[in-house]
């Protein structure tokens, strides 16, 4: 059956996640237009296609557990020299974009797997372009600032294009998978909830 591409993680919602799209592409970053504004929890996986339905049951299981939670991204962040990538950085809902992570790579499930680098979530906003381009990235979008209610997270697979595209989104608290229709993952109007977690 061969073999796909994917990625879990929590989409930035509108108008937020197309801004830092566009700033990325402004930057000279060529991978912007294909990689939505994310948050990520799973990065690129290649897994066997027949394992599909497995996955897709495991992140409607964890989704079933987790409830609405508050994020914030508040400036920039780098991982220079270690790795050529700069980034918004999150400032609230670290421990349980953690926790959420944590849960859908677990040891027992499909997606199990060891991470290059320890887990820090974050936006990319610029990536293995210029270091002129990263420091302009840093220094313009030092100041940026986004909350929303984080609701969902997202299943997406990488075209042969390159592409990064939606296939479904994980609502919290019913796991329902939701269509590939490109939906939010909270709104910037929403009333924040104290968070419970996942």
């Amino acid at each position: 059956m061969g073999t796909v591409t994917l990625g879990v993680s929590i989409a930035v919602p509108e108008p937020y996640g197309s801004l830092l799209q566009e700033r990325r592409a402004g930057f000279g970053d060529p991978a912007a237009h294909g990689i939505p504004t994310h948050v990520t929890l799973v990065p690129p996986t290649e897994v066997g296609q027949e394992r599909l339905p497995e996955i897709e049951a495991h992140l409607a299981e964890v989704a079933a557990d987790c409830r609405p939670f508050p994020v914030r991204l508040k400036g920039t962040g780098t991982f220079r020299p270690l790795s050529p990538v700069v980034f918004v950085k999150v400032e609230e809902g670290v421990p349980l974009c953690n926790r959420l992570q944590s849960r859908i790579r677990e040891e027992t499930g499909p997606l199990a797997r060891e991470l290059q680098f320890p887990y820090h979530p974050h936006v990319t906003v610029a990536h293995a372009i210029s270091e002129e381009a990263m420091d302009r990235a840093y220094e313009e979008l030092a100041g940026y600032e986004a909350a929303w209610t984080c609701r969902s997270f997202a299943l997406y697979e990488q075209g042969t294009d390159s592409v990064w595209r939606k296939l479904y989104d994980y609502e919290f608290g019913s796991g329902r998978p939701i269509s590939a229709v490109p939906a939010q993952t909270g709104s910037p109007a929403d009333t924040r909830p104290t968070p419970s977690g996942c």
